[in-house]
């Protein structure tokens, strides 16, 4: 018999922080979106069509990352302040490789790490 494998992710466009329980461990790593402020000002200069071209490869990329790390995961929650995880939430559905892990989204404000971490243990009630 497998392990349950819960992932918790609070997340926004440009920053994810996932909180994976499994059993007795706990594992925290962050994921950034290579599309910063930095990358959209140089981008404009080139033409605001460019910009949003350069915006949704990077933003892609963003949710390739996550989506690979959800993989190893059986049950996921997905919140957040912005619509990056309705987003990350379709995408994830188009690809058959999720079709056997539960995924649920949910709304949330801003939140410390403390909150995040307790958010996702109240959420699969984690003792």
């Amino acid at each position: 018999m497998t392990k349950v494998k819960y992932l918790g992710i609070w997340m926004d466009h440009s920053t994810a922080y996932l909180m994976g329980f499994s059993e007795n461990s706990t594992e925290r790593t962050t994921i950034e979106s290579k599309f910063t402020h930095h990358e959209r000002e140089l981008s404009m200069v080139k033409g605001e069509n460019r910009m949003h071209n350069k915006e949704q490869h990077f933003q892609a990329d963003y949710y390739k990352e996550l989506g690979d790390a959800i993989g190893q995961y059986e049950e996921v929650v997905i919140f957040g302040p912005t619509d990056a995880k309705v987003e990350l939430f379709n995408v994830l559905r188009a690809n058959r490789q999720f079709d056997n892990i539960k995924i649920d989204v949910k709304k949330s404000d801003k939140m410390t790490e403390n909150q995040q971490v307790a958010y996702v243990r109240d959420y699969f009630v984690i003792h």
